[in-house]
Formats: C-alpha cells, structure tokens, sequence
C-alpha cells in the first residue's frame, strides 16, 4: 500500500536521491560500440541477431513496407496521429528562433546565425509496448527546425518486424529514412556510421540501460538529449481534488515501470487517505497491475504538507518529470514553479493530455535534472553560431585592452595579434 507521511526536510532528499537498480553495463557496451565501429554492418548485424534474435531483412525499411504498415493500421489510427502532429507541430513552430545581429557605433557587427542540423538519429524502444507518441515528439521537432535528414531506429520487436503504429508515426511526422535496428549496437551505428547506416549529429529517444549507455558513451562523438531514467509524476492537490482523478493519474506514471515513482503532495489528511484507498481499488483494474504496484509499493508516496504553499517549496526541491497542480487557480502557483519538465494546470489537465494530445513535448528530463534542463524542444536540433565583423576604428577601439587582458593571461600571441596592425603606424 502506499504509504501516507508528514512533511520532514528530510524527505525531499530521499526523494531526490532515488536511485535506479541496475546493473553495470558499461563494458558490455563499450565492446559493441568497439566492434560496431571497427566492423561496421557485420558485427551491427551479429549483435541484432544475438540481441534481438534475428537479422533484420531488410536493414532499411523501404517504401512498399510503409504503404503495408499504413494499410494495417487503417484510417482510423492515421487520422488520430495526424491530430496529435498537428498540435505538436503548432506549439513547437512557436519556439523557432531567427538569430539576431546589431551594430555598434564603432561599427563592429555582432550576430548569431541559427543553423539546423544536418542529421539526427531517433531511437524509438520496442520490447513490451509501441509507442507511437515517441515517434511524432522527437521527429515533428527536428523536422520544425529544419533537419537534413531524419533517420530512425527501432529493434525488430513485434512479429519479427517494427510495429505498424511506429511506421505510420514515423511516415506522418516526415522521418526521411528507417532502419529495423535497437539496442547498443543501433547507437553505435548512428554515432560512427556503417556501410549501411549513415552517421549522424545528434541521437535523440529513450531507451533501456544499454541504450541510455550507449548514448552516454558516445557522447562527444555526437550529441545527445539527455540521459532518461524512470518516468516520475507529482500531484499538488488540495482537499477539494477528486480522489478518483487524482489516483488514475498517479497510476498513469506507475504503469510504466516498476522504478516509476508516483508522489502525492496535499494539505488535506482526508484526501490523503482517500487517495490511498482508491489506489489499491484502481490498480487491481490495470493490465499492468504488477508493474503498477511495485512502482507504488517501492517508489510510491502521499506527503502532507501544512499547506499548498509548503507543497509548491517541497516540489521545487524534488524538481519532478511531470507536475500537476490540482487546484482552484493553479496560475496562481504557477510563478512560483521553477523545477519541473511539464507542469499541467487544473483538476482537467492529467498528465496523459501532455503525452499525447496538447502538443507540447513529452520527452522531459528526469531524476531532478529539471533543476537545469527542460523539454525536448525545437532549440535540440539546431545550432547557434555566432559571428562578429569589425574594421580598423573598431579594432583600434579596444587593441590595448585585448592586448592587456591577454597578457594577463599569459597569452603573447594573443596580445600581439591585437596591436601588430597598428605598430607601422606608431613607427
């Protein structure tokens, strides 16, 4: 059952410093990343088969396999990921930036460019469900800004092949190329290339641990999102929240691993209470009940807080995932939220509308990392370049001051290249 606690200080640090079981995966990814890079399709090859229990034929989706997937999944479903694309392109096409340039004076000119980038990798995971939402939150953003290609990835996991649903996801966000591939082994072939499989810039998606690794390790060579850990949900609800509601959005989180952690923080007692009975009447419901109950028995807690005030401070400091604030006028709290990945305003606005329907992004840091990342957003898949142009009066404006600082520093060369211009003139 799940457990019902006052407020300590110490608790926001337990909280915090939650951690995972795993196990240690390091070097057993480190030798795929090694014989996919020296080795390229073969040992890419090897590994889905020894991983995923065959070869993928053909490695690249083609065209014909598309219009099959499309077909399967029918008009129905085509039209319900359409929706969600729509408003998933409408709110990130508003986070698209121009770059900026302005002139001094002096006439110096400063500016910075915004470029996308040439490619990005998509991870979408297989293993025990489908997940299209994954497909269209990663791909509509890099497409919005203006990507040169994006290509996915995903393991053979359903019949042998993809899923249908993530085919029509990936054809409806405009994923330019797809590969039957997961795991280390796919990382590492988005991070170094194969014969097949071009290289990227950047590698986005969630994954398990030998992904979320793999990514880790190959950082440098590309860049990444971030590094996802459990799902997380916090609910401030006050005590004229609805029970029912409450709790079928704490199991929204819990249902998606057994490391999930759901937390309720309220001032009513009674809600508590309330909260903790509908829990144990609603996950009995769930297909995924076992999954469900060891997230709430093991990560799972109601926390009374002496009011929603103190609420707000505790979820500031546990900086969660997701963040629901069930409560007359949650615009009210909102100034007052500084740590959270999505914060969802209202007794009518459960998590599960973010993750699939609003439009905003559902790829959000975890694990307290919200303290200073925020949402997969349009900003991931571009970069900033920065220029400056200045002439002679420009240059002469602050020679002696570069001069100076660089010598500071030890840097003669640097000093020098600022004042050598003008020594013919001084001579």
């Amino acid at each position: 059952m799940m457990r019902i606690e006052r407020y300590t200080q110490a608790m926001a640090k337990e909280i915090l410093d939650r951690k995972e079981e795993t196990k240690d995966v390091s070097q057993a990814v480190r030798e795929i990343i090694t014989g996919v890079r020296e080795s390229g399709d073969q040992a890419l090859l090897a590994y889905c088969e020894k991983f995923d229990g065959a070869v993928p034929s053909p490695l690249e989706v083609t065209p014909e396999m598309i219009g099959e997937a499309l077909q399967e999944t029918g008009e129905e479903y085509l039209g319900l990921l359409q929706r969600a694309a729509d408003n998933i392109r409408e709110y990130h096409a508003k986070q698209r930036r121009t770059g900026f340039e302005f002139t001094r004076e002096d006439g110096t000119v400063l500016g910075e460019k915004i470029t996308p980038l040439d490619s990005v990798g998509i991870y979408v995971p297989g293993g025990r469900a489908a997940y299209p939402s994954t497909v269209l939150m990663n791909a509509v953003p890099a497409k919005i800004a203006g990507c040169g290609q994006v290509i996915m990835v995903s393991p053979l996991s359903y019949q042998g092949r993809i899923h249908p649903r993530i085919l029509a996801a990936a054809h409806v966000a405009g994923v330019d190329r797809i590969f039957q591939i997961g795991g280390a082994q796919a990382v590492a072939a988005l991070a170094y290339g194969t014969e097949s499989v071009p290289y990227v810039d950047k590698i986005v998606g969630p994954g398990n641990m030998y992904v979320a690794e793999a990514k880790r390790q190959v950082f440098g060579r590309v860049g990444i999102d971030m590094i996802a850990g459990p799902s997380e949900i916090l609910i401030i609800a006050d005590g004229k929240s609805d029970p029912v509601n409450v709790s079928a959005d704490l199991l929204s989180q819990a249902e998606h691993d057994p490391e999930a952690a759901a937390v309720l923080i309220t001032d009513s007692e009674e809600l508590a209470v309330q909260v903790q009975q509908e829990l144990e009447r609603q996950v009995r419901k769930l297909a995924r009940e076992e999954i469900a109950s060891a997230s709430l028995n093991s990560h799972g807690r109601i926390i009374i807080a002496e009011d929603i005030s103190q609420a707000v401070q505790i979820a500031d400091m546990i900086a969660p995932e997701h963040l629901e604030l069930c409560v007359d006028d949650p615009f009210v709290l909102l100034p007052m939220i500084r740590h959270a990945g999505s914060v969802f305003l209202g007794r009518w606005c459960p998590e599960a509308f973010g993750d699939y329907m609003a439009g905003t992004n559902h790829t959000l840091p975890t694990g307290g990392t919200a303290r200073f990342s925020g949402a997969l957003s349009v900003d991931d898949f571009v970069r900033r370049t920065q220029y400056i142009y200045t002439d002679r009066n420009g240059l002469q404006k602050y020679a002696q001051d570069i001069h100076d600082f660089a010598v500071s520093e030890g840097l003669g060369a640097h000093a020098e290249s600022a004042v050598i211009r003008f020594r013919e003139e001084e001579q």
